[in-house]
């Protein structure tokens, strides 16, 4: 039987479509519109006038992910970093993936670097060895005293280059022997997310390479806009340990009981003279238990962590208020502000004065110390 369109109509429509749902408001429109506006601007301000200029040499099989690092978190820095990209001869670089990536310069504009950074790239042990010619060919024009900064296996181009003979230096876990085995004479270091000797910086795998770049941000220009970038990245400021808690190893037994909560409870008592004894029965374990799954956990020794976070917290009194050194010592549990100043002089060179001087939040009334 035919079927009669009109009875398949809505009453009244006099055969036009039915209502459509109503358009949103023009003035939410203009209001989201905006507010994505407002976002990309924050993500990616315009460098300011003399901008410290960073420049990411992208190598032919670049790991995508890490190559956007450094414009992602040194770009959220409010203008203070101009990042540019460049290949060793200008040409479009192929990645590790199923993608081909054009940097917009070539390796004209390492000359201009205050600062490079080398992304991980696909290696063999013979590229590993003996890196594309170009590649060396483009870091020679960088210019003496440039900050150099690789993640995970970058660190392999500056060890061929012979940048960091007898340093101390990181690459991912998992080629530490193959590196170990080409370059002697780096004393490397696996179990730590990032090493800083101020004129050159080695980091270990993917998200490390976010730890290295917030912590420019954080030596550069303080923990506040450190934290800023961090919070418009949507990532921790600061990692614990290091690369030693990701390495693959055999699960514990199971109903052991780790570390972490005795470390959130320090945490919270920095300022007491916390002994490994106090720690160990916190955690319901032998002082040596404890030592060795603490280090197994964090890449460090208890020791070392808790000078690691009193100094950091030393750091952010410093920079946010006018609090005297001696009483910023012993808000965190330093013994003396000796002591203080004897620790934030090997971690950072400088006194707390200094380091106040240079970091100090705008908003916050300068107040001299006696360091």
């Amino acid at each position: 039987m035919p079927i009669d369109p009109a009875a398949h109509r809505v009453p009244g429509a006099r055969g036009t479509p039915g209502p459509r749902p109503a358009p949103a408001a023009p003035s939410l429109a203009r209001d989201l519109a905006d507010r994505a506006a407002g976002l990309d601007r924050r993500m990616h301000p315009a460098p300011r006038p003399g901008a410290h200029k960073v420049v990411v040499l992208a190598l032919d099989g670049v790991y995508p992910f890490e190559l956007g690092i450094p414009h992602r978190v040194l770009g959220s820095a409010g203008g203070r970093y101009e990042v540019l990209s460049a290949s060793v001869d200008g040409q479009p670089v192929r990645t590790d993936s199923d993608l081909t990536v054009t940097p917009g310069h070539g390796p004209e504009v390492l000359a201009e670097a205050d600062t490079v950074v080398i992304p991980p790239y696909a290696i063999s042990r013979d590229s590993a060895a003996a890196p594309d010619p170009q590649a060396l060919a483009a870091l020679a024009r960088v210019r003496p005293g440039t900050r150099l900064v690789s993640i995970c296996t970058g660190a392999f181009l500056l060890a061929a280059a012979g940048l960091l003979d007898g340093r101390r230096a990181t690459t991912h876990w998992a080629l530490t022997d193959h590196f170990r085995e080409l370059f002697p004479r780096v004393e490397l270091d696996a179990g730590v997310l990032f090493v800083d000797h101020g004129d050159v910086l080695t980091s270990a795998g993917a998200a490390s390479g976010v730890d290295v770049c917030l912590h420019l941000v954080r030596q550069d220009h303080g923990s506040e806009v450190a934290n800023q970038v961090a919070r418009c990245c949507v990532v921790p400021p600061y990692r614990d340990g290091g690369q030693a808690q990701y390495i693959e190893r055999p699960l514990p037994p199971a109903g052991d009981t780790g570390t972490g909560p005795t470390r959130d409870w320090a945490l919270r008592r920095l300022e007491l003279p916390l002994s490994l004894d106090e720690l160990a029965a916190h955690a319901a374990m032998s002082t040596r238990t404890f030592a060795r799954r603490f280090r197994e956990e964090t890449g460090l020794s208890p020791g070392r962590w808790l000078t690691q976070q009193r100094l950091r917290r030393a750091r952010h009194l410093l920079e946010s208020s006018d609090l005297p050194v001696e009483r910023v010592a012993h808000e965190v549990g330093f013994a003396t502000a000796t002591s203080l100043r004897r620790h934030l002089a090997a971690e950072a060179g400088v006194a707390p004065s200094a380091y106040r001087r240079t970091f100090r939040a705008p908003d916050t009334p300068d107040t001299p110390d006696a360091s």
